[in-house]
């Protein structure tokens, strides 16, 4: 098994993929803390919708994939920061809406430029083999970019994580940094969809974040540690469904997805015990 590994990451597709989940896997649920924190969850599926909006224009045009997916994800993204300003439905109604548009505009491009449905819908199914050192790069920069901002402005997202209106009172421009993380969440949704797929965006961005909050309970309480927790978990996760897809000849998407789905698993099934240990 060690002298398969060994042999296949001779090969480049193999090795970039393997570099591409180490960066997305310890980058991505950054983005999944401000996800679940900032209650965006519905937004992720208008994302998605954005990525296969994308895939059809570029395939309409023969421009690549990836930079228009990023951009038509940003517009949408701006689009609903800009209509929902001063409106009280908020991410979650102008999500929905953002969704259907963008389905349907998908719909009538496919339609009219004769693009094939299922050439478009593959975007649900990337390949870390597929990508290109200019992709890894990307990757790259974006998680730097991630990191810096939590570093730099860790307690500005603290306070908006704790409460927007105190943190408004406090000086803190919650709208600047509240859309900031909602664009850096749609740029690396764009690149998860390129990575694996849909199937990733769930993977690698909320469940090694839930996982975090089951296993670290009273002992890695703050928002600190969770991010660092969901990081660990989420390259643990990433890396060990890249080297079991590898070594057994498996889709990496399915592979990385089930080892996510059953890490998830025994973290709540230990934080079931755990808590009933302490009713008896």
């Amino acid at each position: 098994m060690i002298d398969r590994l060994a042999l296949l990451f001779t090969l480049a597709p193999v090795t970039r993929g393997f570099f591409a989940m180490m960066i997305s896997g310890f980058s991505f649920p950054l983005c999944g803390v401000m996800l679940l924190r900032l209650d965006l969850i519905p937004m992720r599926y208008m994302l998605m919708h954005g990525v296969i909006l994308g895939g059809a224009i570029s395939l309409a045009l023969s421009l690549p994939v990836l930079p228009v997916s990023l951009v038509i994800n940003c517009l949408l993204i701006f689009m609903m920061i800009f209509l929902t300003r001063k409106q009280s439905f908020g991410f979650s109604g102008a999500s929905a809406g953002a969704m259907v548009f963008s389905m349907a505009l998908a719909s009538i491009i496919m339609h009219v430029k004769d693009v094939p449905a299922k050439d478009t819908l593959s975007l649900m199914w990337g390949s870390p083999f597929a990508l290109t050192i200019t992709d890894i790069i990307i990757l790259a920069l974006l998680a730097l970019l991630l990191f810096l901002y939590i570093i730099f402005n860790f307690r500005n997202i603290l306070s908006i994580f704790f409460n927007m209106e105190i943190a408004q009172s406090l000086g803190v421009k919650v709208h600047f940094h509240r859309s900031f993380m909602v664009f850096v969440i749609a740029l690396v949704v764009a690149l998860a969809m390129k990575l694996l797929g849909a199937f990733l965006v769930d993977s690698l961005l909320i469940l090694p974040v839930l996982t975090a909050s089951s296993l670290a309970g009273k002992k890695f309480k703050g928002i600190k540690k969770l991010f660092l927790v969901s990081s660990i978990a989420g390259l643990f996760i990433s890396v060990s469904g890249y080297l079991l897809a590898i070594a057994i000849n498996w889709p990496p998407s399915a592979s990385i997805s089930l080892v996510s789905g059953f890490v998830f698993l025994l973290s709540s099934l230990k934080n079931k015990i755990s808590f009933g240990r302490k009713l008896k």
